[in-house]
């Protein structure tokens, strides 16, 4: 009975490819026939159809009229002048080739331990661990989120040289 089951399962899931072409095309070889779309209704039940055009509607995205807030031009004038007023270029080329390298050798590193069998669970577990104290030590309470902010506006103040 299970594998009845099963075979059916796996019939009626399985694509079937319709390889019927009578037309000749000397410009691209011939593709078979996609099998019929099935319905939507046939995985859901009735009161939770949706359609698909509704069902797509918020993916849509439309063209506005209206400019964008970026200038290109002004873009990249605001670059070469900043590029201008750097003194040591040959360091902010060296700089930026070294951390070109260190994410290029990073991926290296997490492609080598993703390799090992148990070692990707556990990095995941010490993420979501770590993710939890975040959420607990900074997002939870009001006073803390206040904290987290000053922090966040002092490191900014650093990075920019004004404090």
């Amino acid at each position: 009975m299970a594998a009845t089951a099963y075979a059916a399962a796996t019939a009626a899931l399985t694509p079937r490819v319709y390889i019927t072409s009578t037309v000749k095309s000397p410009s691209c070889s011939t593709l078979p026939f996609l099998p019929p779309r099935l319905s939507l209704s046939s995985f859901s039940s009735s009161s939770k159809h949706v359609s698909e055009s509704q069902r797509f509607s918020s993916l849509q995205t439309r063209a506005s009229s209206e400019e964008s807030p970026v200038d290109a031009n002004e873009l990249f004038a605001d670059l070469k002048e900043k590029w201008d007023a750097v003194e040591n270029k040959s360091t902010v080329i060296l700089y930026g080739g070294g951390a070109i390298v260190a994410v290029w050798l990073s991926s290296i590193v997490v492609g080598a331990i993703n390799s090992i069998p148990l070692l990707p669970k556990i990095m995941e577990l010490v993420g979501l661990g770590y993710t939890g104290w975040f959420v607990y030590r900074y997002l939870l309470f009001k006073s803390s989120r206040k904290e987290l902010a000053t922090d966040i506006e002092v490191l900014k103040k650093k990075i920019a040289g004004t404090e």
